[in-house]
C-alpha cells in the first residue's frame, strides 16, 4: 500500500483498511490494495515513486504520475456476491486519473450489486517510466484481467464473468483491452486469459483517427506525429473483430471533449462484426459526468445492470433502477 491512501482515506477509513488487510477479508467498507504485478513491472525504467494526488475544485480526487500500478479491490457483502467480477479504468486524458469519479465511486455500486469491483489505477504514459510509452497502460489492463482470472476461486467469481469498464481515456483504455487480447504483452506462462468478457463504456475517447479524436489522449500514448500504421493500431473502432467481447456504452451528444462519434463509430463496427451491443445517447451532461447525468434523474447505471442480466452476467432482477440509491463519494 503506497502512502497516498492512507492520507487520502484519513485515520479512521485507514485503520478498517488495515484491519482487512491483517484480516484478509474484503468488504464494500474496507477494500483492499494490492499491487498489480508482484514482482517486477514490464516495461518500466527505474526511478522514484512521484506519484500524486490532490482534490480539484469540483471535489474529484485526481491522481497524477502513476508509476506503481494498483488494484483497489471492493467486494460484496459476505455471501451476497454473484460472480461476477469488473475492472475499471478511471478517466483523465491519460494524463491523471480521476480515481473517485471514475473509479471507486463505481466499485462501491457494484459491489451493492453483488458484483466484485476492482479499480485499477495504470500506469500514465511517460517516457521516464517506460521503455514504451505507448503500452504501458495496456500492459496493466491485460495484467488486470489476468490477475482477476487467476484468482477466482479464492475472490468467488467465475472466471468467465469478468468486464471491463472505462472513462474518457479509460474507456479507450478499456476498449483497446477489449480489442487487442490476441497479443499478450505481460507474462503469461499460464497461458490465461487476458480476454475481458464484457466491456461498459463511458464517454471513451475511441479514435486517433480524423476530426472526432481526443488529441491530448493519443499524443500521450503515440505522439504527435503518429504513423499511419499507429494511428489505425490505436484507433479502436478499426480494430473491432468477430471475437470482440459485448458492449454497453453511455455518451451525451453535447460532449465537447470528446465527441459522442466515438462511441457510435465503435458501436457501427460491433454490429458490423455482429457483435451484442447497447449504446445509449443522452441529450445533455457534457463530459465526465461519471454515475450522475446532468439535468435527468436518469439511471444509466441501472440501464446498465438491465444489459448485464439480459446477458447473464447479473442474476435476474438485480437491474431494478433505483432513483437514489447510488452510494455517495466520501
Amino acid at each position: 500500500m503506497n502512502n497516498f491512501s492512507l492520507r487520502s482515506l484519513g485515520m479512521p477509513a485507514a485503520f478498517l483498511l488495515l484491519f482487512g488487510l491483517v484480516s484478509g477479508k474484503l468488504s464494500a467498507q474496507s477494500p483492499r490494495i494490492i499491487p498489480l504485478y508482484p514482482d517486477s513491472i514490464p516495461n518500466s525504467r527505474p526511478g522514484p515513486d512521484q506519484e500524486r494526488s490532490e482534490v480539484n475544485p469540483d471535489g474529484v480526487l485526481i491522481i497524477s504520475k502513476i508509476s506503481r500500478p494498483t488494484l483497489t479491490i471492493y467486494s460484496p457483502d459476505s455471501g451476497k456476491g454473484n460472480g461476477t467480477a469488473v475492472v475499471i479504468c478511471p478517466g483523465g486524458g491519460y494524463w491523471v486519473e480521476a480515481f473517485d469519479l471514475e473509479g471507486t465511486d463505481f466499485a462501491k455500486r457494484f459491489a451493492k450489486e453483488g458484483v466484485l469491483g476492482i479499480v485499477l489505477k495504470y500506469r500514465i504514459p511517460a517516457d521516464e517510466t517506460m521503455v514504451d510509452r505507448s503500452i504501458g497502460a495496456l500492459q496493466d489492463a491485460q495484467q488486470a484481467i489476468k490477475v482477476v482470472r487467476e484468482h477466482a476461486a479464492e475472490w468467488e467469481i467465475d472466471p468467465r464473468r469478468i468486464g471491463i469498464m472505462g472513462f474518457s481515456a479509460g474507456g479507450h483504455l478499456a476498449a483497446m483491452a477489449a480489442t487487442h487480447f490476441g497479443k499478450i504483452l505481460v507474462p503469461d506462462a499460464s497461458h490465461v486469459s487476458v480476454r475481458p468478457d464484457f466491456v461498459i463504456l463511458g464517454y471513451p475517447v475511441i479514435t486517433c483517427a480524423g476530426s472526432s479524436r481526443h488529441a491530448g489522449s493519443c499524443e500521450q500514448l503515440i505522439g504527435k506525429y503518429p504513423t499511419a500504421e499507429r494511428i489505425q493500431e490505436f484507433s479502436n473502432e478499426l480494430q473491432v473483430t468477430d471475437a470482440t467481447p459485448p458492449a454497453f456504452l453511455v455518451h451525451a451528444s453535447d460532449d465537447t471533449g470528446v465527441p459522442p462519434e466515438n462511441s457510435i463509430m465503435f458501436y457501427q463496427a460491433l454490429l458490423k462484426h455482429h457483435v451484442p451491443a447497447e449504446l445509449h445517447l443522452y441529450e445533455h451532461s457534457g463530459h465526465g459526468f461519471g454515475m450522475h447525468l446532468k439535468n435527468t434523474q436518469e439511471d444509466w447505471m441501472g440501464r446498465c445492470f438491465h444489459w448485464m442480466e439480459a446477458n447473464g452476467w447479473m442474476p435476474p432482477g438485480a437491474g431494478a433502477v433505483r432513483h437514489g440509491s447510488e452510494p455517495q463519494r466520501d
